[in-house]
Order: structure tokens, then sequence, then C-alpha cells
């Protein structure tokens, strides 16, 4: 089998290949198929995973992943490809890989933004936030634009001696810049303005801004769920599913409405985020907020990260939501449990605990930071922090470039820890899936009533922990159909009791049985349905039974009259 290099993180003609490879070498557990193209035209890769000598994939329920729709977040993909890795070598050696392929399927997106990541791992890189079509603008503006122009595939930091920067140098570390005091005036010391490693467009000698980046664009900020335009929530683009690249996920999971629970891999800060993203828990129903934290707390128990509220623990303004975003439209608008992996936390990696996951960025203490330089020399082996080391820049004259590799040590895990950071979240996507409902045939039974007539009787259940539905979101929303029951005839006989096809609900799953043994226990059979038929024979037979949901699964069967 193709071997998964971690080592590296993958460019896109690896990606490819290595996909593949894959689909040749596990014909019966692996489908490769492109959703769509990018907006520089790269094939967006859909990976199918499941047993195909047990069913396909759309006939039963389905866990999805998809990945680094943000340009820099390649280590999404990575893990995005080590549960691909995970899964396929785990088949027939692993009982609960086994069962997992033998029952369900999984959909991986492995880069739902290719033409981003390219950019991301260049050789002279440049960073973007997703996607690298110009917008809201077509031309870059006046101000400092972000470039590695030092030449050694890295966009650091400049610092230039200003007698009104709001930095100085750490009076015991040399390496590190601390912020300024409120009320140190020039003649305190020496301070430093610091900017990103770049040139500046137009420059007039004197004013430096730095110019919003030409590629405005967030993919995870275009998904039809709560939409803003652009004035109320950057990055959103023009319209709703404007973006080819959502436009393409959007569709392939219309098609796909068996998927019953999803992740988004991202980076960085080791968490685990729910929705939802503008609304408090309170607007989520009872049952559908306690399985959210049931699932997390298995997440956590898993791979060590917190799962959070995004509304209650993980807002950049407290007096703003993100609005547009995947996890959100997955939840509310097709009742789907949907989670944003947010990927590596140097701050506990360096010892720091009990920190907020936006407030420490916006500040912190110098005691933070010198734990982070600490771990980042004696874990990273100084790969993560760069001295800084005099620039001769064309327009600003000496400056000095340093500080944190941020795509090396922050926005990706480095790759020496990669493999220990993501393995454990294969195991909690496994976990997921294998919660999702699963219908299931109890009995087909025929009883000779009298000449020639028979009644015919199926009893179907659901042996999952969620309910056919999923959740009570999906319920409010009409977003999923009921569990359809079909009988088929032989020739000659005909229907004297009952209908061809029925309609018969959701059906719950244990999820709804979690009443403490010796108080308030619930043994009702809401798990199962019973459908029954009267038919006239002449002649016998054989009948056929189809019973198919959507997001539960496809069972068949046969039985002689």
């Amino acid at each position: 089998m193709a071997d998964l290099p971690l080592d590296r993180f993958l460019r896109y003609e690896e990606l490819t290949a290595l996909l593949r490879a894959w689909a040749d070498e596990h014909p019966r557990l692996l489908e490769l198929a492109s959703i769509g193209s990018s907006h520089e035209g790269r094939d967006i890769w859909i990976v199918t995973v499941t047993n195909a000598d047990t069913g396909p994939a759309a006939e039963k329920p389905a866990f999805l992943v998809e990945a680094n729709i943000h340009a820099m977040e390649v280590t999404g993909s990575a893990a995005a490809l080590h549960l691909i890795d995970r899964l396929l070598r785990g088949h027939g050696t692993d009982d609960r890989i086994t069962r997992a392929l033998d029952s369900r399927a999984f959909y991986v997106i492995p880069r739902l933004n290719p033409d981003g990541a390219e950019l991301a791992l260049a050789e002279r890189p440049r960073f973007i936030r997703s996607s690298v079509r110009p917008y809201p603008r077509l031309d870059p503006e006046d101000g400092l634009q972000d470039e590695d122009i030092d030449g050694d595939g890295r966009i650091l930091t400049m610092r230039l001696r200003d007698p009104n920067g709001a930095w100085k140098v750490h009076p015991e570390e040399p390496r590190l810049m601390i912020r300024r005091e409120l009320d140190e005036g020039p003649e305190d010391g020496e301070f430093y303005r610091l900017l990103p490693e770049g040139t500046i467009r137009n420059w007039d000698g004197v004013t430096i801004k730095v110019a919003p980046p030409l590629e405005g664009l967030d993919l995870n900020r275009n998904f039809p769920s709560e939409w803003a335009p652009e004035g109320t929530q950057p990055g959103a683009g023009p319209f709703p599913t404007s973006e080819p690249e959502i436009r393409a996920f959007v569709q392939a999971i219309a098609d796909r409405p068996n998927v019953c629970g999803h992740v988004a891999y991202h980076t960085f800060s080791g968490v685990h985020l729910r929705p939802y993203a503008g609304k408090p828990d309170d607007d989520l129903p009872t049952q559908d907020l306690r399985v959210y934290e049931l699932l997390g707390e298995k997440g956590t128990e898993l791979t060590g990260y917190p799962a959070v509220s995004v509304f209650h623990d993980f807002k950049y303004d407290p007096k703003s939501s993100i609005t547009g975003s995947a996890h959100d439209w997955f939840y509310d608008y097709l009742g789907v449990f949907a989670w944003t992996t947010e990927f590596w936390s140097p701050q506990r990696e360096a010892g720091i605990e009990e920190f907020g996951y936006i407030d420490w960025i916006k500040e912190h203490s110098p005691e933070d930071d010198l734990k982070l330089l600490r771990w980042n020399d004696d874990v990273l082996e100084g790969r993560g922090y760069a001295d800084w080391t005099p620039f001769q820049h064309p327009q600003l004259g000496p400056v000095e470039i340093g500080g944190w590799d941020v795509m090396y040590a922050w926005a990706n895990v480095p790759t020496h820890l990669l493999e220990r950071e993501i393995a454990p979240h294969a195991e909690w996507a496994v976990f997921q899936a294998l919660c999702s409902p699963k219908l299931e045939l109890q009995s087909f039974e025929v009883e000779a009533l009298g000449q020639n007539t028979y009644l015919v009787r199926a009893v179907l259940w659901n042996t999952g922990w969620l309910p056919t539905n999923v959740s009570e979101k999906a319920m409010e929303r009409k977003a999923v159909r009921p569990l359809e029951v079909e009988l088929e005839l032989p020739d000659g006989a005909r229907l004297v009791g009952g209908e061809a096809k029925v309609e018969a609900g959701q059906l719950a799953g244990r999820v709804a049985h979690r009443g403490t043994f010796w108080f308030g226990a619930d043994g009702s059979t809401d798990d199962r349905t019973k459908v029954e038929w009267v038919v006239e024979a002449p002649n016998g037979g054989e009948v056929k039974l189809e019973a198919r949901h959507e997001r539960a699964g496809t069972v068949r069967a046969r039985a002689e009259l």
C-alpha cells in the first residue's frame, strides 16, 4: 500500500497521485471522484471509503470529513489523509474499523481549497486567508504587502527602530519583543515598530499602512447559513455559495443525503468547536445540546482537546458573530451534528494552561512568551523562532527580520510532531460514524391465512445510537424524509390489505433511552416499527421487501408465499 508521508505537507500533485494510488490498490474499499473545480481549475477530490461488498456507500449512513478550506491550514489536509490511511489499513485487521466500513461510509475531502494551499506551500510562499480570487477589489491597495523579501522560504516579522514604536526588547531575553509600558517616553529606551515581512506598494517615504489582502475571501463565510454581506461579515463573498469551491461542496452534500455527521479540520487552538456561532446554547433543542455534549466528551477523551461552543467560548469579538460557516450550515439547516476541529496548541505544548483561545492572542504576559521560546528551543530545536537578522530593506533601509515562523510553528503542527497530534482524531471520526443511525431488518415473515391468502409482516429497527432523523433540528427544519417501506408482489398477486409503499416515520436511537436505570428508565420500543400486508397470491411466488431511509440506510429481503 502506498505510504502516507508525514515528514512534509503534500502539494497538490503529490496529494492527487497518492489518492489515485490508493484507489488503484483498494478498488473495493475506496473510490476517488471530483466534486468540481477550484477557482484556478484544480479538481476538488472527494474520497469515498466503505466496503463495497456489503453494499454501496449511498445505501449506508455516512460520516463526512472536510479539510484545508483555509489556505495555510495544511495540517487539516494531513489529518484527513491520515484518516483514509487508517481506514484502509484497519479494514480486516481492526474490529471497529472493519465494522465501520462494513456498515457505514466515510466521505473525505482532503483539500477543499487546493489553490490557497499551493500558495502556502510554494518555495516562495504567500499567505492568504482562503481563496485566491481577488475580492472585493480587483487591484491591490497601496501599503505593505506580505512577501518573503529575503528569499528564505518564510514570511516573518520586520522590526525597525522607531522612537514612537510600541515594542521593546525584553530585558533578559534579547530575542523577545514585549509591549512598551503605557507611560514610557522616547527618552526611556530604544523602541521598535513591528511589521510583517514585505514591501510597500507606492510608498510615500513617510507613512506606512498594512494593505488589506487582495484575496479577501474567506470560504468558510460563504455557506448559506445566516450569510451576511461583505460590510457585515468580511470575506463572505457577493452571495451565498458564490465561490466555486463552496458551490461544489454544497452540491456534493445535496447529492449525498446519507451524511449523518461532519467535522471540518482547521488550525489552530487545540479545541473542538460546535454550533452555534451566533446563538447561545439555549437556542439548541435540549436533546441536541445533550448529544453535542456527549459527542464532545468522547472527543476530549480520545484527543485531549476540549469541546466548546463557538458563541460562548470562541468569539473573535464579543459584540459580533461569525456567519456563513460550515458547521452552522450543517447543523442549523440540515440537522447534522457538525464540528470544527482546530488542531494544535503551541500554548498548551509550552505548558501554558487556562488561557482564552482568542483573548490570549490579543493580550498575554511576557512570561507566556518566555515559555514558548523555551519550548521552541527544546522541542522544536529552534526552528520555530528566527533570530533577528539585519537586512537592507529596499524602501525602509536597515531593518531586522526574525520572530515566529507562523506557518511552521503556529498555523501547522511541526512535522516531527504531526503523526502524534493527528492520529487520535481518526478514532473520533470512527466513533462518530458508529454513532449514526442504522436501519436493520429484525424479521420478515409470511403466515398463511387461508387458501392463497397470506399475512406478510416486516419488523424494522434502528440499531444505531442516534435516531434516523439524527437530530431534533432536522425534524424542526423538515430536513429529512421518513422511513419508506415498499413491498413488491409476484406476478398474479394482489394486495387485499395495506399499501405497497408505506411511510413509517422516524425510528428513535438508543440516545433516547439514557435515563438512569432505577429512575425514569424508558424501555419503549420507539426504535422499531411493524408493517403488515395481506396478499392474495393464487400462484404463490416470492415477495420482495425494500426499506430505505436516506440517513439510516437501505435493507432488502425476500420471502416465499
